[in-house]
């Protein structure tokens, strides 16, 4: 059996993929979660074989979910969920430790055999997305010019979100000060000294949606 989390902000969605899966008899949703920390936790407690996560959820997005559950040791094997075919946002995942890349559009076909292949140890990838794999190859995008901690990435999603310093401090569980210090270290890294510059900025990188 093949025990897997669902992580989607969207109930609407997360029902549809429970449906979708309940009808294969190798395959068992343990948890499902309405943003990426709560995956966290939620993959924590469950050990599931796999995490489908979407890749824009509030307060973490997939991308930064599934890049920590990488990490672990025998943790789940995360697949992205999304809509984005970008060249960035494929690589960018693979190069997270992202073991499968579906598009939601293809979900419906896509997403069973993509969770069996995971579980396997194989790297799944929707048709189409090969091509632009080899397209990138081909031709390298030049090198960011800033790169970001994990828990830089963290405050500037929540930054973006519209959060507050004291809101900030909470969820990641530091103190007000420290998420200051976070805040504005950020800010001169990335040379954006206003909320909105930023929310323009994690909004071209993918963490939140327009």
């Amino acid at each position: 059996m093949i025990r897997v989390l669902l992580a989607d902000d969207h109930a609407i969605v997360r029902e549809g993929l429970r449906a979708l899966l309940s009808r294969e008899p190798d395959l068992q949703v343990v948890a499902e979660a309405g943003d990426g920390r709560e995956a966290l936790r939620l993959a924590q407690e469950t050990r599931p074989d796999v995490a489908t996560l979407d890749l824009s959820m509030p307060l973490l997005n997939g991308l930064e979910a599934a890049r920590q559950m990488a990490t672990w040791e025998r943790g789940p094997r995360p697949l992205l969920l999304t809509m984005h075919t970008d060249d960035q946002y494929v690589l960018e995942a693979l190069r997270a430790g992202v073991r499968g890349y579906v598009l939601k559009r293809q979900a419906a076909a896509d997403l069973v055999r993509a969770i069996r292949e995971v579980a396997g140890g194989a790297v799944y990838l929707s048709p189409g997305i090969s091509a632009i794999i080899a397209e990138a190859i081909r031709t390298p995008a030049p090198p960011s010019e800033e790169t970001l901690t994990p828990r830089e990435r963290e405050v500037l999603q929540l930054v973006a979100e519209g959060r507050t310093t004291k809101e900030i401090a909470s969820i990641l569980g530091v103190s007000i000060k420290t998420a200051d210090a976070h805040r504005t270290h950020l800010m001169q890294k990335l040379n954006i000294h206003d909320v909105a510059g930023l929310t323009r900025y994690a909004i071209r990188q993918g963490m939140i949606e327009a």
